[in-house]
């Protein structure tokens, strides 16, 4: 069979993490990893950047010398997920393996991959938010409410303004609290223009901060993911979390969270080489996780619908 199975899998390669990045509800966050080292594996390097603060001129002696600190933290990806999916070799051949290919795992990134990926990301920032000391970063008990929702975001983002942060602000809301601020804003709402790995798109706005819609099967503050074989998790996938909360929306400071999703070197055996069947066999697996900075905890505020946990 005079097939290219290696150009197969790099076509797969590019194409599955450019679309993964691209239709993230969170894709915005995997801008923030270019200066992240990877070489392969779960492991990247993360750098950490320190310096020293002014210091007085003297005119004999010119400048007090500031010291720069440049170092990389190590940083292991917990997240290790992949899948086998076989094609039978008597439903496509060669000539049309790769449409079929690529309408399969095209759909397994839209159904699967890209929600699971969302929710473990905006679990792992409400929980950040929430660990802060004093609750200074979280609100809980809110039921959305028209009268009271747009001020309710002004207050996060107010939060991480006087943090500090000055650069734009994005903020992950359910469908459910976008649906009310429009009403709560009686056609005033203005749009603006939402760039995402290379795509840019029309969303509303609130003080020039991006309000993006979010289904709210993604939006819990702990979630649990599914191994794929145990009894009763064989779909794989997720599901909210036994202590999970219900987010309303999470406010986040644009260029904080450090995102990296990365494609393993994806596997393809034709139906001569794969031993176990007469079929196609594709190996998919997939890194990934999500980290904010210790310093950098106070640019993100998240608002919850249920009570806060007594424990």
């Amino acid at each position: 069979m005079a097939v290219n199975v290696l150009e197969y899998a790099k076509l797969f390669e590019t194409n599955l993490d450019l679309l993964a990045v691209q239709t993230l509800k969170t894709g915005f966050m995997d801008a923030n990893s270019g200066q992240v080292r990877y070489s392969g594996g779960d492991e990247v390097k993360v750098p950490k950047l320190s310096v020293q603060g002014l210091g007085n001129y003297s005119r004999e002696e010119g400048y007090v010398r500031g010291a720069v600190n440049l170092s990389y933290q190590t940083l292991k990806m917990t997240q290790d997920r992949g899948r086998k999916f076989m094609i039978d070799a008597m439903d496509v051949d060669e000539s049309n393996f790769l449409a079929t290919a690529g309408n399969v795992m095209g759909e397994f990134q839209r159904t699967m991959l890209v929600p699971e990926i969302d929710a473990y990301r905006i679990s792992k920032l409400a929980a950040t938010a929430m660990g802060v000391d004093g609750d200074v970063q979280a609100e809980y008990g809110y039921t959305v409410d028209g009268s009271s929702i747009i001020k309710k975001i002004k207050t996060a983002v107010k939060r991480i303004r006087e943090n500090g942060y000055d650069g734009e602000i994005d903020i992950l809301a359910t469908y459910d609290v976008v649906g009310a601020v429009e009403e709560a804003a009686l056609g005033k709402l203005t749009a603006m223009t939402f760039s995402q790995a290379g795509i840019n798109t029309q969303v509303p706005q609130i003080d020039g901060c991006p309000l993006i819609a979010v289904p709210s099967n993604r939006m819990y503050t702990a979630i649990t993911v599914y191994d794929g074989k145990t009894g009763g998790q064989e779909a794989g996938g997720y599901k909210k979390g036994e202590k999970g909360l219900d987010v309303n929306f999470i406010a986040i400071a644009r260029n904080v969270p450090i995102a990296v999703t990365k494609q393993d070197k994806m596997r393809i055996f034709t139906p001569d080489t794969y031993q176990a069947a007469n079929a196609w066999s594709i190996d998919y697996r997939r890194y990934h996780d999500l980290w904010v900075l210790d310093n950098k905890k106070g640019s993100l505020f998240v608002n919850v619908k249920d009570a806060k946990p007594s424990d």
